[in-house]
């Protein structure tokens, strides 16, 4: 029985190599950031309000001017279409029959016309400026004849994160049977099957730019090593603003002086990230620094947040703290490992009950209703050095007398 996003990740370890598990479920180095998304949930705890009428909820938002059914958005994913055939369309499908929004990764094995032809919009783009400037113009310019609605730039990977777990199973694309491998590929024959059907196993963005080797397979590394531009810096966005006229997103950002020179640059929305674990190691959780992007930007800019989100309570928390809505990555990869289309559909359900649920139990009906008087500090979970900053941020809460945070 599958009955959260621990299940489906079961469900995903084993139908798929373990290569192509370890890709989307591993981070870099010692994975310290990697559990530091999960834990800083742990920090927070519910002050639940009794006799409200929750007869009636809301979770909608809107991001960007868009209306979304549940505060979910499924995050550039690169390679999602090795997971399952056709895995980018099959996703962003999904996100449109749930109500929520998707985005497409430079890095995806299907195009941006084959998504933007298969499901309806709203959708977002992600880009990396690239070293060749006519590359990323055409990226760019292809986003927009396709229809999309944002540019999502990512700017936290300056270099390619060290993920140990790649480089000892060897992973390339496209993927190929090897000694070091045969008997686990042997064991996935369902994986081997079903990819038999995919139009492709590499960066289908790139098949025509000249970018991408015509026939010998890559690491991820190496690819994006050669490619990614590690001068890129805030003129890059001006120059984004003369090429692309609608909404920017700014996805990486992890302190508040970024955060404000983002809106000095005018850029709509922040995405509160550190790449889920799989670029700088030793960085804090994302929720973590949520609440030091919200307060400084000042409401000038939409803020979500990306990293570690498991369970709908996730989600209701990071909205207390001041987030719009949430990304996820592996919640729905698990899903699409394990049935297609249906499978990111069962993980967006997941969520979004899960969300409702905690809405009710919190005396809280709509997410408009959130704020930081929501939660307090599980001091049992807080090491000390970490406690008084979490204080001063819920005690800083409208109407919240200090030391409440804390219960005592």
């Amino acid at each position: 029985m599958i009955c959260n996003i621990e299940d489906l990740r079961q469900r995903a370890r084993r139908r798929l190599p373990r290569a192509v598990f370890e890709y989307v479920d591993g981070g870099a180095e010692d994975e310290y950031t990697l559990g530091a998304n999960r834990s800083a949930f742990e920090r927070y705890l519910f002050r639940a309000r009794a006799l409200v009428d929750v007869s009636t909820r809301d979770q909608s938002t809107t991001v960007l001017g868009e209306k979304l059914a549940t505060p979910l958005i499924l995050g550039p994913t690169g390679l999602a279409g090795l997971v399952a055939p056709w895995g980018e369309v099959l996703a962003a499908k999904a996100a449109a029959n749930k109500g929520a929004l998707f985005t497409l990764s430079t890095m995806s094995i299907c195009t941006i016309e084959e998504v933007a032809a298969a499901a309806p919009p709203p959708l977002w783009f992600q880009l990396y400026v690239w070293k060749d400037r006519g590359i990323t113009r055409s990226l760019v310019e292809r986003a927009r004849a396709a229809g999309y609605r944002a540019l999502c730039l990512t700017v936290d990977v300056q270099d390619m994160g060290n993920r140990e777990k790649d480089r000892r199973n060897g992973f390339i694309v496209p993927p190929r049977v090897t000694l070091s491998n045969f008997l686990d590929v042997l064991r996935h024959l369902g994986w081997v099957m079903r990819m038999s059907r995919s139009p492709r196993a590499t960066f289908g963005n790139f098949i025509e730019t000249g970018a991408l080797p015509k026939k010998d397979a890559v690491s991820v590394a190496g690819f994006t090593n050669r490619q990614f531009d590690p001068s890129v810096s805030w003129k890059d966005i001006e120059w984004l603003r003369s090429i692309w006229s609608g909404p920017i997103v700014l996805k990486g950002i992890s302190c508040a002086e970024d955060a404000r020179l983002a809106v000095e640059h005018g850029v709509q929305a922040l995405i509160v990230s550190n790449h889920g674990g799989r670029q700088l190691d030793f960085l804090p959780g994302a929720l973590d620094v949520l609440p030091e992007v919200v307060d400084a930007v000042e409401g000038r800019a939409e803020v979500i947040l990306d990293g570690g989100i498991r369970r709908g309570s996730d989600v209701v928390k990071a909205i207390a703290l001041g987030a719009r809505a949430c990304m996820v990555g592996r919640p729905f990869l698990y899903g699409l490992a394990h049935d297609g289309q249906a499978g990111v559909e069962l993980s967006l359900d997941i969520l979004s009950k899960e969300i409702d649920r905690t809405l009710a139990l919190l005396g809280r009906p709509r997410l408009a209703d959130l704020d930081r008087s929501a939660l307090r500090l599980d001091m049992l979970h807080s090491q000390s050095e970490s406690r008084a900053p979490a204080l001063r941020v819920l005690e800083g809460a409208r109407g919240l007398p200090a030391g409440s945070a804390t219960g005592t």
